[in-house]
Order: structure tokens, then C-alpha cells, then sequence
């Protein structure tokens, strides 16, 4: 896996050889510890900055682990420096991932950089090289605030709410829904911009991929959980708030009878089954649960469950709260 690498503030040591047996550096950082299980592949060295087992060469990390973290900076990357800590104890009980893991989190610097790096490898191909698609991705996630925090929003929602998910980046590596939405918010911030023909793209990368199609008008919230990922349909107008769940092969799509603004619009903690079909201009209320296998043709209440083909409405969740639905 071809790796790019953000290292520019990093500078180069003065090499071992030159300094005496009292001068040489000490590495007791995490990720030196790992180095003994590090085994390098031809592709590691396919980047823009090779990565290398010696650690007088390593890109050390601009961010510190948890228990080094004080104040403000401990609250802001608290995400990104537990992912690194549960990279390093992945890497303790399987040593043979340990390139990986390098790869992919530890030889980064920050979310973003890994980001744009794990999305690059996954929708690179013979004719859309990593690194074309790495200065992309890492571009708008540098650029947009927003984004990177809707993004650790995205991996809270993930990690709280599906009893399958063990860590953060257990979620990052392995969840293509979560990958799917992630490049999705990069399709879309380069849709607003004009940028219609690269937003396409991105988005038939992501459909062959992952299985999930998303087009990139598509405006969702913060705290996205798309369980499975597969079979998942959202259409250009859809509007879908914070703290949804989407669960495998649900279609938020038109009828075929509209122009426009045709797609349906999701409120706030709605939990949509497997199966689903969402169609038209509808609105899903805030704190609604539509039931697996449903066809929705007419706007839903907040706080109901719908179910059924047509829906129909069951009973009404006045006690729900929608940061805690699990699926």
C-alpha cells in the first residue's frame, strides 16, 4: 500500500555516525517501541515521503499521546491521539499488522493527513494515481474545519452507537460506511465550489468501492452512522441531520414524478432500517424509527415509528432521546 506521508515539519537529525556514544538520541516514544515488530514492503517505500524502520528517520508525530496532552490540545485531538494509542496496542497483540498500522496512523502527523492517506489507497486505480488523490482529500480536510470536526463527530456516533464497533480506529481502517461518508463531505465541499466533474468522480470511486452512493450535493449532518454501508442510495437534494443511523440497502431517493427538489429530508436522530425506501419530497421527523423492509411514500412524525409497505405508523417514541439509539 503506497503511503503519503505529511511530514513537513519535521527536520532531519544529525546522522548516528556523527555523534558520539553519549550524544546518541534516545527513542522512548510509543511508536519507536513498535519498530521492532515493523516490517517494510516494497510499497511502503511508494510515496511521497518514504517511510523507513530506522527511527533517526521517522516523521516524529507534531501531536502527543493522551497521557502527554495538557488543557485545550488534550480536548481538541482527544480522537486522534486515542486512535494512536489504539494503534499501538492493536499493533502489541498482533505484530504482524504492525506495517500496517504504521502506515496508516502512525506515520501521520494528524487526522487529516491519515484521512486523506486511508481514502487515497482505498479509491486509487491504474488511471487515478494515490497521490493525485491524496493532495485532494488532505487539501479540503486542511482547508475546512468544519469538515474535520464533523468528522470526529462521525467517529463518537460510530463508536457509541453500534455495539460492534471496539475503537476508533477499528472504525477508521475497517467501516466503509464511515469511509463512504467521510469522502462524501470531500465530494461535496468540491461541489459547492464548482468543482462538479472531481465531485462526480470521488463519488463513482466511492459507489465501486464501497457500495455505497452518495451523490455529492447531498447535504448530511455531523454524527453519521451508516451501519454496513452496502446498498446505500442517497439522491442529490437529500437533507439529513445529526446523529442518524442508516442501516444497510435504504434508498432516500425520488419518485420519478419530480423535478428539483425531490429527495427526502431526514431530521435529527432518526433511526432508518435495513431495506428502507424513503421516496420523494417527504420529511422524516426528528426522533422517528422507521421499521427494516418499509416503502415511506408520506412524511412521518417526530418521535413515531413507521413500518410496513405503505408505512404506517405504530406508536409514538415520547420518551426517546436521540443520542442513544443502538443498532
Amino acid at each position: 500500500m503506497a503511503t503519503c506521508v505529511d511530514n513537513s515539519r519535521t527536520s532531519q537529525p544529525t546522522p548516528s555516525h556523527h555523534l558520539s556514544v553519549s550524544d546518541q538520541p534516545r527513542f522512548d516514544n510509543p511508536v519507536s517501541k513498535l519498530l521492532k515488530f515493523y516490517r517494510p514492503c516494497l510499497t511502503d517505500f511508494v510515496s511521497q515521503t518514504a517511510t523507513n524502520p530506522n527511527p533517526e528517520q521517522l516523521p516524529q508525530p507534531r501531536r502527543t499521546f493522551i497521557e502527554d496532552a495538557e488543557g485545550e490540545e488534550a480536548k481538541k485531538d482527544y480522537i486522534w491521539m486515542k486512535m494512536r494509542e489504539e494503534s499501538c496496542m492493536d499493533v502489541e497483540r498482533e505484530p504482524i499488522l504492525s506495517s500496517y498500522y504504521f502506515t496508516s496512523i502512525l506515520a501521520h502527523n494528524s487526522l487529516e493527513s491519515a484521512l486523506g492517506n486511508h481514502l487515497a489507497n482505498k479509491l486509487s486505480n491504474s488511471t487515478l494515481p494515490v497521490h493525485t488523490l491524496y493532495d485532494i482529500f488532505s487539501g479540503v480536510l486542511y482547508e475546512d474545519q468544519e469538515i474535520l470536526e464533523a468528522i470526529k463527530e462521525d467517529l463518537k456516533g460510530v463508536k457509541e452507537r453500534d455495539p460492534a464497533c471496539t475503537s476508533f480506529v477499528h472504525c477508521f481502517l475497517n467501516y466503509k460506511g464511515f469511509l463512504a461518508c467521510e469522502a462524501h463531505r470531500v465530494a461535496h465541499n468540491l461541489w459547492l465550489r464548482g468543482r462538479e466533474a472531481l465531485a462526480l468522480l470521488i463519488q463513482n470511486r466511492v459507489s465501486e468501492v464501497f457500495a455505497v452512493d452518495i451523490h455529492p450535493g447531498a447535504k448530511i449532518g455531523r454524527g453519521i452512522l451508516l451501519d454496513h454501508g452496502t446498498g446505500v442510495v442517497i439522491g442529490e437534494t437529500v437533507v439529513i441531520g445529526n446523529n442518524v443511523s442508516i442501516l444497510h440497502n435504504v434508498t432516500l431517493g425520488g419518485t420519478g414524478k419530480e423535478c428539483g427538489d425531490r429527495h427526502p429530508k431526514i431530521g435529527d436522530g432518526v433511526l432508518i432500517g435495513a431495506g428502507t425506501n424513503v421516496l420523494g419530497n417527504v420529511r422524516i421527523g426528528e426522533g422517528a424509527k422507521i421499521g427494516a423492509g418499509a416503502v415511506v411514500l408520506k412524511d412521518v412524525l417526530p418521535r413515531t415509528t413507521a413500518v410496513g409497505n405503505p408505512a404506517r405508523l405504530v406508536e409514538r417514541n415520547d420518551l426517546f432521546r436521540l443520542d442513544t439509539v443502538q443498532v
